[in-house]
């Protein structure tokens, strides 16, 4: 397993700013990132290894640990399947702050932000970020690589399909299912169904 908690970083911008304090507050030792660029700024001072397509990410990070620190569905998805490719050690992370039920289960590189609160029975997949104030109900299930934005509800028994995108402070009524790959916009209250793909918005919601 990993030596004494040290995790290399996949992106470091905005997103993975939340990510590095999280670990932070939790004693991991953050040895490094890769990105497609070295970075212009570099508030956490960490040092840079490349592209990951571009040089021997096996040899470097040998079993230390990797995450994904990108909001982008699409990319956190090619990361996650690219670590799985080379065995390469993921974990769950989830900020002290965070309350979650024992009895839900959370797959690797999934992030869960400050103030979260996970309630019993629900799943959560591979490579999801379950962002800053969000509340998940009883039973809900949230397929993989999914990003659902700080202060949203998602009430009992709501499923997210594969790479769905909730909007910050959306609202998603119980026993309601939102399809893969759709785009809930800021504010949504979901009232029914979402069954085809696209962008949705309002209250009630409808099709953009």
């Amino acid at each position: 397993m990993s030596e004494a908690k040290e995790v290399f970083l996949f992106g470091y911008s905005g997103h993975a700013y939340v990510i590095i304090e999280s670990l932070k507050d939790l004693g991991y030792e953050i040895v490094g990132y890769f990105d497609k660029h070295k970075s212009d700024d570099n508030p956490y001072n960490l040092e840079f290894f490349g592209f990951e397509k571009e040089v021997d990410v096996k040899q470097i990070v040998g079993d230390r640990l990797v995450f994904p620190a990108v909001g982008d569905n699409s990319i956190r998805k090619n990361l996650v399947h690219f670590f799985n490719s080379l065995n390469l050690n993921q974990f769950v992370l989830k900020d002290p702050s965070a309350n979650i039920s024992k009895t839900a289960s959370i797959g690797v590189s999934t992030y869960v932000g400050k103030a979260v609160l996970i309630n019993a029975q629900s799943k959560i997949g591979d490579g999801v970020i379950v962002n800053t104030g969000c509340i998940v109900e009883h039973e809900c299930e949230l397929a993989n690589f999914v990003h659902v934005a700080p202060g949203t509800v998602l009430c009992g028994n709501v499923k997210i399909g594969n790479e769905s995108f909730i909007g910050a402070n959306s609202v998603i009524r119980e026993n309601k299912s939102v399809v893969g790959g759709a785009l809930i916009g800021a504010g949504t209250v979901v009232t029914k169904n979402v069954m085809e793909n696209g962008i949705w918005f309002g209250n009630p919601v409808r099709k953009k």
